[in-house]
């Protein structure tokens, strides 16, 4: 049986956690382009700077263990991008197919519309991830391209796929 799960802000004691997931996949998944695994204290400094940009960071919880997160960066540094941001979902195998990333995911596009976010882009690696474009699909997500064999993993070339979600009043309005 399974308990509640607890979608909330992350906080520091969740990089070991989040640092295991993530390390599960870029190892055996083409949903990272990354070729080796980044350190704790990598996965602490990225978080640190989205949390640092206002942005969300989020952690799924259940029984008191880190099993999914998620997070919105700036889709682009330049300034004219600064009202899109891009998502990241990652969740623990064990978790998969349980709908904790569709909670991280909902919650994680309502704190980027309360932050003032307009667009969210989700940026997926390997056009054969068929679970995270039906997972965008499903919340909104639109395809917005395809960009051809610009990965090279586990000996094959991959593909990116782009689906974008309108945030708030997306671009209908001028930004604040």
């Amino acid at each position: 049986m399974q308990t509640t799960l607890l979608i909330r802000t992350s906080r520091d004691a969740d990089v070991p956690a989040m640092t295991a997931i993530y390390s599960v996949a870029v190892r055996t998944g083409t949903a990272s382009f990354e070729l080796e695994p980044p350190d704790e204290a990598e996965i602490a400094r990225r978080r640190a700077a989205v949390m640092g940009a206002g942005l969300p960071w989020l952690s799924a919880e259940r029984d008191g263990r880190v099993i999914g997160y998620a997070y919105a960066g700036p889709f682009r540094p330049r300034p004219a991008y600064r009202f899109a941001v891009e998502n990241s979902i990652y969740v623990d195998a064990a978790a998969q197919g349980q709908r904790v990333g569709a909670l991280l995911l909902a919650e994680l596009i309502a704190r980027c519309e309360a932050w003032g976010a307009r667009q969210m882009v989700a940026v997926i690696g390997d056009s054969a991830n068929a679970a995270s474009i039906a997972l965008h699909a499903r919340l909104g997500f639109r395809h917005a391209g395809r960009v051809e064999q610009v990965g090279w993993k586990f000996g094959r070339w991959l593909d990116v796929v782009f689906m974008q979600r309108a945030l708030g009043s997306g671009g209908s309005a001028p930004a604040a």
